[in-house]
């Protein structure tokens, strides 16, 4: 109800109880006209005529019965009156609004039910108390600005303002009000009072809501299919995207592709099963850029359980990761050459010594200090020196692998972490040397320091470790002990920690520089170990290479075969081999006996991949005159695993010119039968490892029969390699094997002797 119905209803209710008090008053003169008509009948009432008398008791009795007609009609107007007053003051009393009427002075005339409750009081407790008590201090004046309009306007009304209970409790009110004249002709106020304390705590809710939502972080609203249905200010401002080019899509649109289905399926399960999800993951601005961000998307359910929305936000952290590496600099990093520090060398020292310890290999530190560092500080100025120390930190950055470590401690010195090298010390040591003598031809080559050249040299200390063997701080000790001593064996120079080690790197580099000129003066030997067929006959040899030196007498292939291949002398090496065994081929063809062997040449990995392999091999033979049909070059199962197709390019363009392939040591490493399929291969040469145990072992006795039967399926040949007992020999005849090299037949041989061997083989089968 409004406060103009308020007045409206109280005014017919009292209208209700002044129709009662006329009903009372026509009875009454109804009566007392009766009484005045009894009074005049004629005291000679027996003159009367009969008729008369009839006449006048008809009267009577007409006027009895309009009487009773109009008393039966006012009390039928009387209870629909008193009904409809009690419904009215029923529906005044309770109604879910506080009613008032207000005198001009402000006072409570009458309150209903509810507005009692509201203001925590008896209704009759407020009858004359002014209703300004019961507004709140603050909002006084709007109350009294309320009230004056009220009376003045003629109009309803409304104002929100805090009104506080009799017990002093604030809560927010909504008050409608109009001026109105009361049955007494006193002009009131009739007001309605309704709680709203619930709507603006709601609409608090929703400002706050509406704020948070444009706040800086980029949110979408989503319905239960992912179709956007919002997006914030924030979402325009980090995506490129407006309003109008999202609304209606998914957040499908911001997908960088770089995370595949598995990851998606997973985020969405995790979304719906266990309540939402947030991480990092790639987004895609409108202009293509990709940028990390953190996302987290949260669902809205009803009151069934069931999904309605999702809330989507997403915070692009670009910034806070460049935050991160810088953080990170200024913590790990040198902030000169922008190499790591001690502390992160530290930290990779750790793991390297855990790794080590666990995979049996070793580990090399190579501590590194600029010689006469000082002098250029004194001479050209510490900025010329800072100059200087970036270079170095370049130089020495580039001749280590990814996953080594170099840093600088400070002042002119730098370390060098050198991980997972082999579990041999001795290699170990020479690969640590390779590395340290690359870093001082690197350091020894001129700076440009601002306008002018300068050149500087280092010393260098290395000392190779695993980890458990010794601390961090005792490898530290010893590769700068190490320095020192290179810097008493008179600057520019590498020293190793351990005197025997130091020994060993000596002997490699003697062996290296000896080897370098033993191939340049020719001074290498070939030997041939035969390769004998069932019947007894040679049918071939594998050329071995031997190396007998003038100090160390002779040079074990073990020993200085992997020192070629780690200094990269294997390439001239491999192609002096291939020459001195064309050659010889081509001596043989001439004799008879010996023009139908085949020799069999081993040619290393790296030296098959060089791009110009295949026109060198090509070339020497023509330089020879050997018969290419003559010649098998035995490969490695490493080579397999690497480039393929240009391994099988290779192969067969050699192969086209007759050039035979053998591949060695079969079982050893990485073959499968797809590479064999596809290989154009004459031969599998079964290796010495299977045929040692192949009497005692099962295992090898199966493997090798299944070499062969492997073989044969792909019409190849088959020699075995180590055979060295006649046992041994025939076990293999039995498997079905074509052909065998070892001892049991003849060591390697220098070329007289092997020729000789030849002979005497041919005339014992004559014989």
């Amino acid at each position: 109800m409004s406060p103009r119905s308020i007045g409206l209803g109280l005014a017919a209710a009292r209208r209700g109880g002044e129709s009662g008090r006329l009903a009372q008053e026509l009875r009454q003169r109804a009566e007392v006209r009766l009484t005045e008509s009894l009074d005049r009948v004629p005291e000679d009432v027996e003159a009367l005529s009969l008729e008369a008398m009839r006449a006048a008791l008809h009267d009577l009795h007409v006027h009895q019965i309009e009487l009773e007609m109009q008393n039966e009609e006012l009390r039928r107007a009387q209870l629909e009156l008193d009904t409809a007053r009690a419904r009215y003051f029923d529906l005044y009393d309770l109604a879910p609004v506080g009613y008032c009427t207000v005198t001009p002075t402000g006072l409570i005339r009458e309150a209903n039910l509810t507005a009692a409750t509201l203001l925590g009081a008896a209704r009759g407790a407020l009858v004359k108390r002014r209703l300004s008590r019961f507004i709140h201090s603050a909002d006084q004046d709007i109350f009294y600005l309320h009230h004056k309009q009220a009376f003045s306007s003629g109009q309803t009304q409304r104002c929100d303002l805090r009104m506080l209970t009799c017990g002093g409790s604030p809560f927010w009110a909504q008050l409608e009000t109009i001026a109105a004249v009361d049955a007494d002709g006193t002009t009131v106020l009739r007001l309605a009072i309704s709680d709203v304390s619930d709507r603006k705590r709601a609409d608090g809710d929703l400002r706050i809501a509406a704020v948070a939502f444009e706040a800086q972080h980029s949110m979408v609203v989503t319905d239960a299919r992912r179709s956007i249905l919002r997006v914030n200010q924030a979402f325009t401002r980090v995506t490129g995207y407006a309003v109008e080019d999202v609304v209606g899509k998914t957040p499908d649109l911001l997908a960088s592709g770089r995370h595949d289905s598995r990851f998606l399926r997973s985020l969405w399960k995790a979304v719906l099963g266990g309540g939402g999800w947030q991480g990092e993951i790639w987004g895609q601005r409108k202009n293509g850029e990709v940028y990390p961000a953190w996302l987290t998307i949260s669902p809205v359910r009803n009151g069934h359980g069931a999904v309605t929305h999702y809330i989507v936000t997403h915070d692009d952290v670009s910034e806070r990761k460049k935050a991160d590496r810088r953080i990170e600099e200024l913590a790990f990093f040198d902030m000169l050459t922008k190499v790591p520090n001690r502390a992160l060398l530290m930290d990779h020292m750790k793991r390297a010594m855990t790794a080590s310890a666990r995979n049996r290999t070793l580990n090399a530190l190579l501590f590194v200090d600029l010689d006469r560092f000082k002098a250029l500080n004194d001479t050209l100025g510490h900025d010329q020196g800072d100059l200087l120390l970036q270079a170095v930190a370049q130089r020495l950055a580039a001749y280590v692998r990814e996953g080594d470590t170099v840093a600088r401690l400070g002042g002119d010195e730098f370390v060098l972490l050198l991980e997972n090298l082999s579990g041999n010390m001795d290699d170990a040591a020479s690969q640590t040397k390779i590395v340290g003598e690359k870093i001082l031809a690197a350091l020894n080559r001129p700076y440009l320091l601002g306008s002018a050249d300068y050149r500087s040299t280092a010393s260098i200390g290395a000392t190779v470790f695993r980890g458990g063997e010794v601390s961090i701080d005792g490898v530290l000790k010893q590769a700068d002990l190490a320095m020192y001593k290179a810097k008493e064996a008179g600057r520019n120079s590498l020293h190793f920690f351990d005197p025997t080690m130091q020994t060993l790197v000596l002997r490699r580099a003697e062996l290296e520089a000896s080897l370098c000129r033993a191939i340049g003066d020719n001074r290498l030997e070939l030997h041939f170990q035969a390769q004998v067929a069932g019947s007894g006959a040679v049918v071939g040899s594998e050329v071995l290479l031997r190396w007998r030196h003038p100090d160390h007498g002779m040079v074990s292939p073990a020993e200085f075969i992997p020192l070629a291949e780690q200094t990269g002398l294997i390439m001239s090496l491999g192609y002096w081999v291939l020459e001195a065994a064309c050659t010889q081929l081509a001596k043989w063809a001439t004799r008879p006996g010996l023009a139908g062997l085949t020799v069999a040449v081993n040619v290393s990995a790296r030296q098959f991949r060089a791009p110009d392999f295949a026109d060198r091999v090509l070339a020497i033979i023509a330089a020879s005159g050997a018969n290419p049909r003559r010649l098998k070059l035995e490969l490695t199962e490493s080579l397999l695993v690497h480039d393929f197709d240009d391994l099988i390019h290779k192969v067969s363009r050699m192969k086209v010119s007759g050039v035979g392939f053998a591949l060695d040591d079969f079982g050893t490493g990485y073959s499968s039968l797809a590479y064999l399929k596809r290989l154009p291969l004459d031969q599998l040469k079964i290796d010495r490892s299977f045929v040692r145990d192949v009497l005692t072992d099962p295992n090898d006795a199966a493997i090798a029969r299944s070499i062969v039967a492997l073989a044969h399926s792909l019409e190849l040949c088959v020699v075995a390699e180590g055979v060295d007992t006649q046992a041994q020999r025939d076990f293999l005849a039995s498997a079905g094997c074509d052909a065998y090299q070892g001892y049991f037949f003849s060591p390697p041989l220098p070329v007289g002797d092997f020729e000789a061997f030849v002979r005497r083989a041919s005339s014992a089968l004559e014989a």
